[in-house]
């Protein structure tokens, strides 16, 4: 836990205890559902949350934005990014049912007010617009690309940050790139908190 306040000192004592608060809940649940890798459930908060915490440390997601987290898994980055963003809203899709209901458990543990789970594919969110998208280790960028697009508005949100998809990739994205026929930005994750376990992970930017 203490990793995240290193790098984020501005969080509130709400968020904080929220923060904390995911430890317990994600033990709990993962002893009956495996959602996170039993060897890397002790480091959490270094591998999972710090991790989806880079899209915000990139990311200035505005007051009122509307954030879809594609194959949100056990609920990352969604879960830590609806902490550090109150004042965002997050949909949470998920496709495996026992996932999502782990990411309800989570919600309501944490009472977190501005997040919404879907179990179902993008399809489910027919109809609906979205600022930005984000992912962790989904699917290829190209693929990726294909299920949000249609979804995202065009627009720019603070800091001249313009709506798109950001999500989170690990090791030589060369070929993955080049078979998208997308030119991203890339953040290597190291560069935003050199830890070890950060190296040769990026946050991958595709601007809307």
């Amino acid at each position: 836990m203490d990793i995240i306040a290193k790098y984020f000192a501005e969080l509130s004592e709400q968020q904080l205890g929220q923060f904390r608060a995911l430890d317990a809940v994600y033990r709990e649940w993962n002893a009956r559902i495996n959602v996170i890798s039993r060897k890397d459930i002790d480091f959490l908060y270094e591998k999972h949350v710090l991790h989806s915490l880079a899209i915000a440390a990139v990311a200035p997601f505005a007051a009122g934005a509307r954030v879809v987290d594609v194959g949100t898994g056990g609920g990352f980055p969604g879960i830590p990014l609806a902490i550090a963003c109150p004042e965002v809203q997050f949909w949470l899709v998920e496709s495996i049912a026992k996932k999502i209901t782990v990411v309800k458990a989570v919600i309501e543990a944490l009472g977190l007010k501005n997040v919404t789970p879907v179990h179902g594919r993008m399809e489910a969110l027919r109809g609906h617009v979205f600022d930005c998208a984000v992912a962790r280790a989904v699917a290829p960028l190209g693929e990726l690309w294909a299920w949000t697009r249609p979804v995202l508005r065009p627009g720019v949100q603070e800091e001249d940050f313009a709506n798109g998809l950001i999500c989170l990739k690990g090791g030589d994205l060369k070929a993955e790139i080049a078979e998208s026929g997308l030119e991203p930005e890339l953040v290597s994750v190291e560069s935003l908190f050199p830890e070890p376990c950060f190296t040769e992970k990026y946050v991958v930017y595709v601007a809307r």
